[in-house]
Formats: C-alpha cells, structure tokens, sequence
C-alpha cells in the first residue's frame, strides 16, 4: 500500500510512487490526498496518461480482497 500525502509533481514521479504498491504480478494499493488545484492537475495528467479513471475513495472503504491475494 502507497499513501500519498502530497502528490509528486508529475505523472511519472506517482508512477514511481505507487508502482511499489504492488509487485511481482500482484496488486497493489495507493491513496492519495488531493488537495489543491495543482494536486488535481497532476491526477488529471496520471489517468490522461496511463488511461485509467482514479476513483475517488469509496464512503464503504474498500474490500481488501481487491488488493491482496
């Protein structure tokens, strides 16, 4: 699991940061914190560039079977 208190300032720094989420063939998990404009911008770029919609967190959490083999 990643948490993103601040967001890196671009694409591939979250890409970096969160690829450590998951790895060798598993999922993995990642939270980030959006904060500001800026931070939204930078969300915007990640699903724009690895065409994948972030969701935004879910009021019912999340089921760890998702992420967890």
């Amino acid at each position: 699991m990643a948490i993103n208190y601040d967001l890196p300032i671009d694409a591939d720094s979250y890409l970096h940061r969160v690829g450590r989420a998951g790895r060798f063939g598993t999922k993995g998990l990642s939270i980030s914190f959006v904060a500001s404009e800026d931070d939204q911008k930078v969300l915007g770029e990640v699903e724009k560039r690895f065409d994948a919609k972030v969701p935004e967190y879910p009021k019912e959490g999340i089921d760890s079977s998702t992420y967890m083999g």
